[in-house]
């Protein structure tokens, strides 16, 4: 079940890698990078913190394969998409969810506490993405004002663990993660739910 989460989130990562490339007119090598880079990011952060050796991709390669067939496809492809950033929002909401629940799956198989499966949880989902924005100099989505993004994948995270603890069967956890994250992120995209922000004060004479 891990190895099918980690395929998941890997192919639907890179399609978001593949569109933010398109947006930055790069050429097909530039989405392969970029495309590897949003894919993987998240997961190498997670077994590096967590020591699992090896890293998941470099234990099987075919990660990387398949992140760069879908560069390949989104390459040849993204003209057709009317609003590529869009497309982008939406497939980076099921690529988020789908890799908090990889995440939180990797991290109770090794019977990591409570806090070490929600910060591999919300690490797995945001940092692949964070990457992919950095590298094409746009504001990171985990920064966008009150979108709830860390916060989605942090109830991902919590609702994997509530889930543990309440059905004893096996798939309730990764349901529940990525259930939960998804109805919370695709509610800030299709709804405008946002948390509240702070906002500075004048000081007091």
């Amino acid at each position: 079940m891990i190895a099918i989460l980690d395929y998941t989130a890997v192919a639907v990562f890179a399609l978001t890698g593949a569109p933010a490339a398109s947006r930055a007119q790069l050429d097909l090598i530039g989405f392969f990078f970029l495309a590897c880079l949003t894919a993987v990011g998240g997961g190498t952060i997670r077994d590096l913190l967590l020591n699992r050796d090896p890293v998941f991709w470099l234990a099987d390669p075919t990660h990387l394969a398949i992140a760069c067939a879908a560069a390949f496809l989104v390459f040849f492809t993204a003209h057709l998409f009317e609003s590529r950033y869009k497309l982008l929002l939406w497939l980076d909401a099921a690529a988020l969810s789908v890799a908090v629940a990889a995440g939180v799956s990797v991290a109770m198989a090794m019977e990591q506490s409570a806090v070490i499966v929600l910060v591999m949880g919300m690490a797995t989902g945001t940092l692949g993405g964070l990457m992919r924005d950095v590298v094409c100099n746009e504001v990171p989505l985990v920064l966008k004002q009150g979108e709830l993004y860390v916060t989605a994948a942090f109830a991902g995270a919590g609702a994997a663990l509530i889930a543990l603890q309440l059905s004893p069967a096996p798939l309730a956890p990764i349901l529940a993660a990525i259930g939960t994250c998804f109805v919370l992120r695709a509610g800030s995209l299709a709804f405008g739910w946002r948390l509240p922000v702070y906002r500075s004060r004048p000081p007091r004479p």
